[in-house]
């Protein structure tokens, strides 16, 4: 029989947390985590299952997406009432990009974006306003807040990418702004921001990149940009 005689589709390797992700859901689908149940800490999963913390904390975050897992300040992170049921229910979705991936992918482009933006050494109005309204942010209690927040920082880094004046690179932005409002990386950004002393030092990293870029340094520009990610990083994966 040749290959083209039956259906065959391309094998997939998941990305670590979809993994992780799935052996969590196995668990809980197969009894052996119940409704109540705490999971291990993130350190005991990390360990046992011979992978990362931070993907580990992207697992959690996406079952916690789906509503199969919660956290209890102080508690831990159990298994809820009504997980056995939603995977039962749980429609086929496709997995949203590794928050891990995302940052690696920025480390490398955003410090270059910003650079070529600093060559062509221009001002923005439109972006100096929403840096503005970034940096006077009093609360961000509640999702609503959290929301505005978390637009402006999407269009912060579209804007930037467009004062390149390449499409493709603006195109590129616009990618990364795209996948910056993936559920998964919502709920860690989130997680991250919701002190609004930290939003204030995201916003002022935000308003250096920018003067580099306004003032036509390629290299403090770039050096800003790389500072910021890694800050990101540090702050959302831990």
């Amino acid at each position: 029989m040749s290959v083209d005689q039956f259906a065959l589709t391309p094998l997939r390797i998941g990305q670590l947390y979809e993994r992780i992700a799935g052996r969590l859901r196995e668990e809980i689908a197969a009894g052996a985590l119940p409704p109540g149940a705490r999971l291990p800490s993130e350190r005991d999963l990390a360990r046992a299952l011979e992978v990362g913390r931070p993907s580990v904390r992207e697992a959690i975050a996406a079952l916690k997406n789906d509503g199969l897992v919660e956290t209890r300040a102080g508690a831990g992170t159990f298994v809820t009432a009504d997980a056995p049921a939603l995977l039962l229910d749980a429609p086929a979705a496709s997995p949203d990009t590794s928050v891990t991936a995302l940052l690696e992918a920025r480390a490398e482009l955003e410090p270059a974006i910003a650079a070529l933006a600093a060559r062509r050494g221009e001002r923005d109005p439109e972006l100096e306003a929403l840096l503005e309204s970034m940096s006077g942010v009093a609360s961000l209690g509640d999702p609503a807040a959290r929301a505005r927040w978390r637009d402006g920082d999407r269009a912060f880094h579209r804007r930037l990418a467009a004062m390149t004046g390449n499409p493709l690179l603006a195109r590129v932005g616009e990618l990364v702004a795209a996948t910056m409002d993936e559920p998964l990386w919502r709920r860690l950004h989130d997680d991250a921001v919701t002190d609004p002393r930290r939003a204030r030092v995201f916003a002022a990293e935000h308003r250096l990149i920018y003067e580099a870029v306004a003032d036509g340094d390629p290299e403090a520009a770039a050096l800003y940009a790389g500072r910021h990610v890694e800050r990101v990083r540090r702050d959302i994966t831990g």
